[in-house]
């Protein structure tokens, strides 16, 4: 019988809009203000740490909504934005340095929402707000890094073209300072740094040459600073699962990072942030040297040795040449070991790999230390104001090596499962080719996302009436049936949005929305017309009804799949709030299609379908 759908197809209908009904309904709770706490460097945030909290907040007579610790985090949820950024200032001072406090958002959804894994939509910068990071890359250590880089090269060309000479070190203003024994020697080094393209001679004496990179390779290096940086940072913003962030070059030391809707800002200033990577040297094993006379300062370390500390203030000679640095790090991951113990599992790529095993295969025996190496802030200005980064090593492991490896191995000797899963996090997001520093750091407010998503929901609510009312004064009864898909495709959208993981909504992510309500009305109008026209050629009611949403079918289906074929490729090959936009209205041409056409007709069976109709309302 025409016009008639089976059961199923009414309870897949109902089905399908409660649950986008479901999972768009934690959008109208909102968010709360929050200020969110987690340790550094693996520290361990605890319920004593909560109880510290909380007593500092009573002290400042700061009233917090709750304070919930989960996750090795603690979370504070204010009332208002003044209480949260108090909360904020008063939190940093009393913890130190010891703990990130960062500036958060936490969404107000029910419980009995969370259950069903609802959660409101992410919304862009523009509507929500955010976190925004102005970084600047320390130039002045990414060229002594290079520097330093520069004397291993040269010393390794000199010993292949079996030059003599006597000491090498850096000296002032970037340069690198050479000493022979005689000027037969120095004039040997001379004649071959002129044939080397990345150095020049800046002046020279009888037994000393003065030698400078070229002002080409010290350009080149600190534009491969940043770009290699801004690369390492996108990746680390990936270790985040921030949607539709913006990572990009700022002038020429500096990078912009944004995050819209972030749910970890604590996590993501400490990864961002962090200047972290690995060094793996060999430990000197001479049995001679006095160790405690080194540390009071009255006797040196060994020629090519130095001496670096662990944790426990025990001293380890190690030998200053690097074997391999954490840039070689491609996969970490943690664990806990048979014997309980967390440890980092470390897969090199190729060149680290063969680095490692060549090293292993000659010093099978000895032992290796790997050292943590991070750059704080000292407290120090230099001449311009820039903050004075400070290097800190600290050995975390001496292992010796009992037999070969190249691109597999692991880290022990961690104080918890914390330290290293953070430590795996760090070395997964990438070593950073000079270290930078967090110059800026604003949340973006909600006073202006506010006015765009007012503006956007006016924008909504008002082509969603006309639209209706158009509806209703040309189609009647079957106009209703339109205005219905038309509220339950906005529902849907929603719906989808928030279940999808990394979709984000920004203002043209509204506009696409806006533009799928317009296209959700045309397919309504071509099937109401299309019925009007087979009335008039003289069909029954029931046969109009069929072979009008028949007919009208072609003409929706190819309008709807060209345009989701252009949504594809804006988001291919768009950025930012272009992939935005082409989400929403891909989303958005899916579903309308979903709802003008299946939801309408099961509207008109329902009323029409299997029974005598003389005039139908359209």
């Amino acid at each position: 019988m025409l016009n008639r759908y089976p059961l199923w197809k009414y309870i897949m209908l109902v089905v399908v809009i409660c649950a986008g009904l479901l999972y768009a309904l934690p959008n109208i709770y909102g968010e709360d203000p929050a200020v969110q706490i987690s340790g550094t460097r693996g520290l361990e945030v605890n319920v004593e740490t909560q109880d510290k909290v909380k007593q500092i907040l009573d002290k400042e007579l700061i009233d917090a909504k709750s304070i919930v610790f989960e996750n090795n985090t603690i979370l504070i949820r204010v009332s208002n934005n003044d209480t949260q950024l108090l909360a904020k200032e008063v939190l940093s001072q009393a913890l130190g340095d010891d703990y990130v406090v960062a500036l958060n958002l936490a969404p107000a959804t029910p419980d009995w929402l969370r259950m069903f894994g609802a959660e409101p939509m992410k919304l862009g910068l523009d509507l929500r707000g955010g976190v925004h990071f102005l970084m600047e890359v320390d130039m002045t250590t990414a060229i002594d890094n290079l520097l330093t880089q520069a004397i291993e090269n040269l010393k390794a060309d000199f010993k292949e073209n079996k030059l003599a000479y006597t000491s090498i070190a850096k000296g002032n203003n970037q340069q690198i300072i050479v000493r022979f024994a005689t000027s037969e020697a120095r004039q040997e080094v001379a004649q071959r740094i002129d044939l080397l393209r990345d150095f020049n001679v800046t002046s020279q004496d009888t037994t000393g040459l003065v030698i400078s990179l070229s002002e080409a390779r010290l350009q080149a290096a600190k534009t491969e600073a940043v770009q290699q940086n801004t690369t390492i940072l996108r990746n680390r913003v990936n270790q985040l699962g921030v949607a539709e962030p913006i990572v990009q070059r700022q002038g020429a030391e500096r990078i912009i990072v944004e995050l819209p809707g972030i749910q970890d800002t604590a996590l993501a200033k400490q990864i961002l942030g962090a200047t972290a990577t690995l060094e793996f040297r060999q430990v000197n094993p001479s049995t001679s040297v006095d160790m405690n006379a080194i540390a009071a300062g009255r006797a040196t370390a060994p020629f090519g040795s130095e001496v670096k500390y662990d944790r426990t203030g025990g001293a380890v000679l190690v030998y200053k040449r690097v074997v391999l640095t954490g840039d070689h790090i491609r996969e970490a991951q943690s664990r806990v070991n048979e014997y309980g113990q967390p440890v980092v599992d470390i897969v090199l790529d190729s060149a680290g790999g063969k680095t490692m095993f060549n090293f292993t295969q000659n010093n099978k025996g000895s032992f290796m230390a790997t050292l943590f190496v991070e750059y704080k802030d000292s407290g120090r200005r230099d001449e311009n104001g820039k903050a004075i980064l400070e290097k800190t090593e600290e050995v975390i492991n001496v292992a010796r090596i009992r037999d070969y490896f190249s691109d597999r191995f692991q880290i022990s000797g961690l104080d918890s499962a914390a330290e290293a899963s953070q430590l795996s996090q760090l070395l997964r997001a990438g070593a950073l080719i000079a270290p930078i520093q967090i110059v800026e750091e604003r949340t973006v407010g909600p006073t202006m996302g506010q006015e765009n998503i007012t503006q956007g929901l006016e924008s909504c609510f008002w082509g969603l009436m006309i639209s209706v009312v158009f509806m209703l004064l040309m189609y009647r009864l079957f106009g209703v049936f339109a205005s219905l898909a038309l509220v339950a495709n906005l529902v849907l959208i929603v719906g989808v949005m928030s279940l999808l993981p990394g979709a984000t909504l920004s203002m043209p992510g509204i506009a696409g929305i806006v533009l799928t309500v317009g296209m959700a009305v045309d397919a309504n109008v071509l099937i109401n017309e299309r019925i009007k026209e087979e009335l008039r050629n003289g069909r029954g009611v029931q046969q109009a009804i069929n072979e009008g949403y028949a007919g009208a079918w072609n003409s929706i289906f190819d309008a709807n799949i060209t345009t989701l074929i252009t949504a594809v490729i804006l988001y291919a090959v768009g950025t930012g709030s272009i992939k935005g936009f082409a989400i929403t209205l891909g989303i958005g041409v899916m579903t309308s299609m979903f709802t003008s056409i299946v939801g309408t007709r099961a509207l008109a069976n329902l009323v029409y379908g299997g029974r005598r109709v003389e005039k139908l309302s359209i």
